[in-house]
């Protein structure tokens, strides 16, 4: 070893945190995932800025805001020549490579720099018999993805010669749709898998925003998502209840499947006796509802999609054990990544590096809060609103602003802008909105500005119906 770590970052697509044994789960068991949480540190409070696949691998990947970095939306490609940790490491002497998921946009501009290696999937890709684009082109490569990835990985790391370190991104699919388990884990999973708390939650305090979203199980999980009919006569109760138990046993055997792969790449470290200085990451784009709120899907700005499972280990330098409580993004990630390395942040690079938080060196002062964009809006499957928001420890400030402004991938309609409020420490469920409460008055103004100065900090433009908060002058916020 060189002295500076490897980096191992291990990202899945959809995975929330509360199916991470790690955090609790109560549906399933991810015992290699939990292992690096036991090693290292388990992060309960990490966030997507944008809880849309696309731009949170880009803002992981260079360090910014969507508005930054230019992918909002879905059909938004990547400029791929912008700075990352990965170009910033590979000019620092680094070995990079990305395999599996890139789902950036391909083609000239926007397939994978700054990478030795790259072999990825195209858009989403498949689970069986993946279709892979590398510099020498685009071939079908028989198996089962997540399996493939994982060896493909492993193949390039070694095959390194010499001490020089390296960047290695194993960028999984699953568990995003359509769930397909491969053989070893199909019906792994069978009834009766617990429902959440809220799945019959009515809305009856939300803004019509959400309740617009079309991701309600019982009507929008659909039999090609679950392979098969449901049977005949079933109340809308009952088919909501069959819809789940389906859903759920696909979606856990594919998790299982990327729980095992997990291990492969611990197992793989420690046979080369490289784990104690290898920063190893495993995290998720954003999260997932699992039936929460009756919803799949993510897109919201509430606790589980918004919520990101982050669990790393780097023995050598971070003590195993820790829960970090504290707020963390998906775009603090490059810069912690970087002061892991010891290599200079790029200057466009926002957010704070979180790796102090870890050592118990001098850092940056912990984050006060997180703000969140959802730029698409009214897209053609979910309908989901446009919103942004604001979030503390306690609070949650949401405003669907509910217009596309003209942004690819966005709906024609546009609807009045709304407000939620939630008090997290009450009602950790955010199944009562408390904007229009008169007791949480003072507390929607405060956070309104700081929603407000948060923008302002960040560069990114208030909507135009966004009014000035009134006490903006006066809270000396």
């Amino acid at each position: 070893m060189s002295g500076r770590p490897n980096i191992v970052m291990i990202l899945t697509d959809d995975h929330a945190s509360h199916a991470v044994g790690a955090y609790g789960s109560v549906v399933n068991r991810t015992p290699r995932i939990d292992e690096i949480a036991g090693l290292g540190v388990r992060f309960d409070n990490c966030f997507a800025t944008n809880a849309l696949c696309s731009p949170s691998r880009a803002s992981i990947l260079t360090g910014t805001y969507s508005h930054v970095n230019g992918v909002s939306t879905l059909v938004t490609p990547i400029d791929a020549a912008q700075p990352t940790f990965v170009s910033q490491l590979k000019a620092a002497g680094y070995r990079t490579a990305i395999v599996g998921k890139w789902h950036m946009g391909d083609g000239p501009g926007h397939n994978p720099q700054g990478f030795d290696y790259w072999d990825v999937l195209i858009e989403q890709g498949e689970y069986f018999d993946p279709s892979f684009l590398s510099e020498e082109g685009l071939r079908t490569v028989p198996g089962y993805a997540t399996d493939l990835i994982t060896d493909m990985a492993l193949s390039w790391a070694g095959s390194l010669d010499g001490d020089d370190p390296y960047c290695l991104l194993i960028y999984h699919k699953a568990p995003h749709r359509p769930w397909e388990p491969d053989d070893k884990h199909a019906g792994m999973y069978t009834d009766p898998i617990p429902v959440p708390a809220t799945f019959e939650d009515d809305y009856a305090t939300r803004s019509s925003s959400a309740r617009r979203a079309a991701m309600r199980i019982a009507e929008h999980l659909n039999a090609e998502d679950l392979k098969q009919d449901p049977p005949e006569g079933l109340s809308y109760e009952e088919l909501a209840l069959w819809k789940y138990q389906r859903y759920m046993e696909d979606y856990l055997a594919v998790v299982a499947s990327v729980d095992d792969n997990v291990g492969r790449v611990v197992d793989w470290l420690r046979e080369r006796g490289d784990f104690d200085d290898t920063l190893l990451m495993y995290c998720s784009d954003q999260g997932f509802f699992l039936g929460d709120h009756g919803w799949f899907d993510k897109r919201f700005m509430y606790e589980e999609s918004l919520r990101m499972p982050l669990v790393l280990s780097y023995p050598r330098r971070i003590p195993a054990g820790q829960v970090h409580t504290g707020i963390v993004t998906n775009v603090d990630f490059a810069q912690t990544v970087l002061d892991a390395a010891g290599v200079p942040h790029h200057p466009r690079m926002q957010g704070r590096s979180f790796l102090a938080d870890l050592t118990g060196e001098p850092g940056p002062p912990p984050a006060e809060g997180m703000y969140y964009r959802y730029w698409e809006h009214d897209d053609v499957f979910h309908k989901a609103p446009a919103h942004y928001g604001y979030r503390t420890s306690r609070y949650k400030i949401i405003y669907f602003y509910n217009d596309g402004m003209g942004i690819p991938g966005t709906g024609a309609f546009t609807y009045p802008g709304e407000w939620e409020l939630y008090d997290l420490e009450a009602d950790p469920e955010e199944l009562r909105n408390v904007y229009d409460d008169p007791a949480y008055r003072e507390v929607r103004e405060e956070m309104k500005v700081r929603m407000w100065h948060a923008q302002a900090a960040l560069g990114d433009e208030p909507h135009p119906s966004q009014p000035v908060p009134q006490s903006l002058e006066s809270t000396g916020i």
